[in-house]
């Protein structure tokens, strides 16, 4: 058996480590983060109703700078939670690294109001 695993295969992972244990209620969803080469996206999942709540992406954006991408996602989905009335949230950030894109993005939705 090959021991050398793939970046998905790590991330996927400790994403799976990271489910078992944080969950989204309706009191206070989880916010779950997935990111590609070009665009990142973000969700407030309630998992008891197995719903999505809200969702952002930078897939329309004109943008060249990625991080300025993921910042502006993150203030959009605090936006539209604010919309739903939710003010807590659950930070799920997939197995990925609190670096960079995550990072701007959970900035982006503190700053939008948003409590994690």
């Amino acid at each position: 058996m090959d021991k050398n695993k793939t970046k998905t295969e790590k991330r996927v992972r400790r994403h799976s480590r990271t489910r078992a244990k944080v969950s989204g209620t309706a009191e206070r969803p989880r916010l779950t983060v997935f990111k590609s080469n070009k665009y990142i996206y973000a969700q407030i999942i309630d998992d008891e109703k197995q719903q999505t709540i809200a969702a952002a992406s930078s897939a329309k954006m004109g943008a060249n700078d990625l991080v300025k991408k993921a910042k502006q996602v993150g203030g959009d989905i605090a936006e539209l939670a604010k919309k739903k009335k939710i003010k807590e949230v659950v930070f799920d950030k997939s197995g990925y690294l609190f670096t960079g894109r995550v990072k701007a993005l959970a900035e982006g939705s503190r700053e939008g109001g948003l409590k994690f």
